[in-house]
């Protein structure tokens, strides 16, 4: 017999220990997080008295597939909305978190005396409080609705969408080992241009493809691509110097704006499960009891660093974006933990060989020191701002509380910081697509047009070419680059509202016009050898004619608009099936008027009848938007459609109209039926006698159903066997025919008979 291959025999060996630690973890109410991590310390060679893995390497490949989907599924639930919907408040506080934590770790290893990457690899470990582990211990302790529970979960959320730009940099340091800030500015700078080119295109394009296979896919199909779309980025972001994890979290974060983010992420979880397991069981692969023993002391001072520093620095954070001390402190206590996203980090350190071995260990054992003192943590936040408050003296506290970095602007200060950051926003987006797509056809293109029309005389006509093309690909990109914006609420009531902000409305204009001719004046420049003055020449007109060209502002807009209709696919979804409200109901709010939800009730008296019928919109002075009815929704619905029972209608009013309305669904129901045991239903049979009523007359002229209200089952041939009876069937003498009737109405049949 074949022998097993010893990649089937790890794999069998780290599943099988990695249940029933769970289970006993499970058990215990423990994060299965830990219960990985004891599993893999089991199953390692440093564990003499059990069974160990063999192939290490196989099991650190599969632990680097399961990083690439966890990270994955967190983009599937991240949602670049949401972050802009938070405000300014968590970005602070998340921003000092990290900056603090991460020199605080800094700090904390130079006084040991480690090297110089130990140290700021350290740092981003500290920094990274466990969402998981965080999350259980609320939802244990019954804080998951708490206002100061959304709040550390949305520092949460940006800490890991932080920690994936971290990891990036912490690459780039690791590959010059030099971090000078020259390096971690172009590092900055080239994560932001293929964020926000990577995302822009991706809205655009993947929710297009998907939407055009949507009736071909099936959940099998729908596993694949989506894996497949998750890989393929992979790949593309260690084309460019990226790591696989980023690339497989920013397709996740695109497939979250998509109608089938919901059915890839229930897909997806079992996969993440799989190798997720195997990630955190080959973290606990790396715990050598040697390592630990001979490193107590600072194992025990990073923990106090944690305790203390998350503590302190962190509720300073949260007072610092804006909340008072006692929920500041209460958040900052609770993320007093390292977790998943720190034996990433140390995995990305061992991987570029920049990190010394002992400091995955030890990063290891204080993340589950950590975590297991999580829930003290959070219960000791109450009593420790309650002994505070009664130490400091009333005016500091009250300042405290009272701490917030925002400012009140005048409405003309509002006005400008508006429309300034949307034309940033704006020219900065366009910019990166427009270098994309020069790069694309400098890169790919102009070599093949060369290759066309080879030989010297032809080469210039082969730069015009490409030039050329290279202008019309990116005329709809300059010219919403310049026009964007110029028409806007902002713009006008600026404008209207005082002479001194003509000129400075003009020179935004300017600038960004200056911008777009310089993108033409590259491309001339790259191309040809025209004089410096025939090349702004050039640019210039070329603006121009995009300006007033009909067909370049027409697929400037079709752009546009694809990209924000592919936004917000997922909002219109949720609408579209009741999950969230129509973006039409803040305007009606401020006209007094609202949108609500009803569901008609099963025993309702409205069950079957149409609108015009029940005329609703005069009896209670409402309108009738839409009606959902399971995944099919009537959008303004007319006097015909009927009402059925368990549909859900979205009504608008008034609060005294919606109120009366609300009052008319829950009385106009059918009353209970007194006499409810009398309703059972009963077999019986019947023999035609030689006297009765239906001999020679067919089923249809007997009528037992309209007389009588009971139904011919069949007619009896044998002892078994029943004969279906048909409408024109005529009854005759000692036919046995049975019936299915309420009590009562089988007592008239038969006394009839």
């Amino acid at each position: 017999m074949a022998e097993l291959p010893t990649m089937i025999k790890d794999l069998a060996l780290i599943l099988t220990v990695a249940g029933i630690v769970t289970l006993v973890f499970k058990k215990l109410k423990q994060p299965l997080v830990l219960g990985y991590i004891v599993a893999g310390f089991l199953v390692s060679p440093h564990m003499p008295y059990t069974a160990s893995v063999a192939d290490t390497e196989n099991t650190h490949l599969w632990a680097d597939i399961g990083v690439m989907f966890l990270l994955f599924s967190l983009g599937l639930d991240f949602s670049f909305k949401k972050i802009l919907k938070m405000g300014a408040s968590p970005v602070i506080s998340t921003v000092t978190i990290i900056f603090s934590m991460s020199m605080l770790g800094v700090c904390v290893g130079h006084a040991f005396g480690w090297q110089k990457m130990d140290c700021i690899f350290l740092g981003g470990m500290l920094a990274m409080s466990s969402t998981t582990i965080i999350y259980k211990a609320f939802d244990d302790m019954g804080l998951r609705q708490q206002q100061f529970a959304g709040l550390v979960m949305s520092v949460l959320i940006l800490e890991d969408i932080l920690a994936i730009v971290m990891m990036v940099m912490l690459s780039a340091i690791a590959s010059g080992n030099n971090p000078d800030g020259s390096q971690m500015a172009g590092a900055i700078l080239r994560i932001g241009f293929f964020l926000i080119l990577w995302l822009v295109v991706g809205i655009s394009a993947v929710p297009l493809f998907l939407r055009h296979v949507r009736k071909l896919i099936n959940s099998e199909v729908l596993l694949v691509v989506s894996l497949g779309l998750c890989c393929a980025m992979a790949v593309f972001s260690t084309k460019v110097g990226f790591s696989s994890a980023f690339g497989a979290f920013i397709m996740g974060s695109i497939l979250a704006e998509t109608v089938e983010a919901e059915r890839i992420e229930k897909l997806v979880e079992p996969v993440k499960n799989l190798f997720g397991a195997i990630f955190f069981v080959s973290v606990g692969m790396l715990v050598d009891p040697a390592i630990i023993a001979s490193y107590a002391l600072p194992i025990a001072i990073l923990v106090l660093t944690i305790l203390i520093g998350q503590s302190t620095l962190g509720s300073l954070a949260f007072m610092l974006g804006g909340e008072s001390l006692k929920s500041a402190m209460r958040c900052g206590f609770s993320m007093a933990q390292i977790g998943e996203f720190s034996f990433i980090i140390a995995s990305l350190g061992l991987s570029l060989g920049v990190i010394s071995d002992f400091l995955y260990p030890v990063v290891v054992a204080v993340s589950v020191i950590t975590t297991f003192l999580t829930p003290y943590m959070i219960r000791f936040a109450t009593p420790a701002y309650n002994a505070l408050e009664h130490r400091l003296p009333p005016h500091v506290i009250r300042m405290l509380n009272h701490l917030s970095t925002s400012r009140p602007d005048s409405n003309e200060h509002s006005l400008w910081r508006s429309l300034l950051m949307q034309m940033t926003v704006n020219t900065v987006v366009y910019a990166i697509l427009s270098s994309a797509t020069v790069a694309i056809m400098f890169t790919f293109v102009l070599p093949l047009t060369r290759q066309m029309l080879p030989g010297w005389e032809l080469h210039w006509y082969a730069n015009a070419i490409t030039g050329l093309l290279t202008v019309m690909l990116i005329a709809p990109f300059l010219r919403a680059m310049v026009m964007k914006k110029n028409r806007s609420p902002e713009w006008r009531t600026l404008w209207d509202e005082s002479n001194r902000n003509h000129l400075p409305l003009l020179f935004t204009v300017l600038v960004r016009v200056v911008i777009a001719v310089s993108f033409v004046f590259y491309i001339c420049n790259y191309l040809s050898r025209f004089t410096p003055a025939v090349m702004i020449t050039l640019g210039v007109l070329a603006v121009l004619l995009m300006v007033v060209s009909r067909r370049t502002k027409r697929n400037s807009i079709m752009l546009e608009r694809l990209f924000i209709n592919n936004l917000r696919s997922r909002d219109i979804e949720a609408q579209v099936h009741g999950k969230k409200r129509p973006l039409y109901e803040g305007r009606l709010l401020d006209r007094d008027i609202h949108i609500a939800d009803f569901d008609i009730p099963q025993d309702s008296l409205w069950a079957g009848k149409t609108l015009r019928e029940l005329n609703l919109g005069h009896l209670y002075g409402i309108h009738v938007s839409s009606i959902m009815r399971g995944t099919k929704r009537i959008n303004i619905p007319d006097g015909n459609d009927t009402l059925f029972p368990f549909d859900r209608l979205q009504v608008i009013g008034s609060d005294e109209q919606l109120a009366l309305f609300k009052n008319a669904v829950e009385t106009c129901i059918s009353p209970e039926d007194p006499e409810l045991e009398k309703r059972e239903m009963k077999l019986r049979q019947l023999i035609i006698a030689a006297g009765s009523p239906f001999v020679g007359k067919t089923l249809q002229e007997a009528d037992l159903r309209g007389r009588y209200n009971c139904m011919v089952v069949g007619l009896e041939e044998g002892h078994e066997n029943l004969t279906l009876v048909t409408a024109d069937y005529r009854f005759a003498e000692g036919d046995i025919i049975w019936l299915v009737g309420e009590q009562q109405a089988l007592d008239r049949l038969f006394s009839a008979t």
